[in-house]
């Protein structure tokens, strides 16, 4: 028996638009905090109940590599992040020097694809 499988998740992408969505969040406002319901990665993502559940730690896990140059090196914007299944949401530290660089112009140092499995 051969399943064929419909959709083929896309980590890298996933993981891009979350940076990307957090970027636009602090460009409003900057904080070291910031909380994403479930429902805000499923429009994210649009519809796609899969990215917004099952393979949400993953995508975070990827979206955490990105960097930023700083003063004091390469620095990730997302410091940390939990997964809050009971309350259906994210909670994200952010890295303030990182944002201020963003702020500044700098961009991101994106995560190599190719080393990842």
């Amino acid at each position: 028996m051969n399943l064929q499988f419909t959709h083929k998740p896309n980590y890298f992408l996933g993981a891009q638009l979350v940076v990307r969505h957090l970027q636009n969040t602090l460009q409003k406002e900057k904080r070291d905090h910031v909380i994403f319901s479930i429902d805000d990665f499923k429009q994210l993502f649009q519809g796609d109940n899969a990215s917004a559940t099952i393979d949400l730690d993953s995508i975070l896990h990827i979206a955490k590599q990105y960097k930023v140059e700083t003063l004091s090196g390469d620095t990730a914007l997302i410091q940390s992040y939990h997964i809050d299944g009971e309350k259906h949401n994210v909670n994200f530290t952010i890295n303030t020097s990182a944002v201020d660089a963003l702020n500044e112009g700098k961009s991101f140092i994106t995560p190599d694809a190719s080393s990842y499995e």
